[in-house]
């Protein structure tokens, strides 16, 4: 979420990325839409629901021992109720000239600018552990948002 000058992350308490800064988001439920899962998602992990939602980009991770994610990001510009932890995570606001990158997953530098002036993107990128190997990055406004996918982040 992007609001007043600055955007709503968390620090992740368990799972994949456990300790780093990112953005709230996780996996699909059975008939659900990746929009749904983003909304939903926030609302779980940070117990607001995001307002203004539209679709940002898509990423693909492949890790070197085998696993892969591919995640549709979304933007939201607003929420309602007030940020709160949960076993999950912990809100973390951040003046978007301030942007913890040193917290966060590598790529978060690559796709989050872009998310920011509102730039489509779609974006490919191999890890090892928590190091970026390589990276590909596509953008434009022909990229178009998923009926459902694997992951959402909002």
């Amino acid at each position: 979420m992007v609001t007043g000058g600055r955007i709503l992350l968390i620090e992740k308490h368990r799972g994949l990325g456990h300790g780093k800064v990112n953005g709230p988001g996780g996996r699909l439920e059975p008939g659900e839409t990746a929009r749904q899962a983003a909304i939903r998602e926030t609302e779980e992990e940070v117990l607001v629901r995001p307002t203004g939602v539209r679709f940002a980009g898509e990423l693909r991770f492949q890790f070197v021992d085998g696993h892969s994610i591919h995640v549709h990001v979304f933007r939201a510009d607003g929420c309602v109720g007030e940020p709160g932890s949960t076993e999950e995570a912990t809100p973390l606001w951040a003046p978007l000239d301030r942007i913890p990158y040193d917290r966060m997953w590598e790529d978060d530098a690559v796709w989050l600018p872009l998310l920011l002036c509102r730039e489509r993107f779609s974006g490919d990128f191999v890890f090892d552990g928590d190091r970026m190997l390589t990276h590909q990055i596509r953008t434009g406004k022909a990229l178009t948002e998923p009926l459902s996918g694997d992951d959402a982040s909002a």
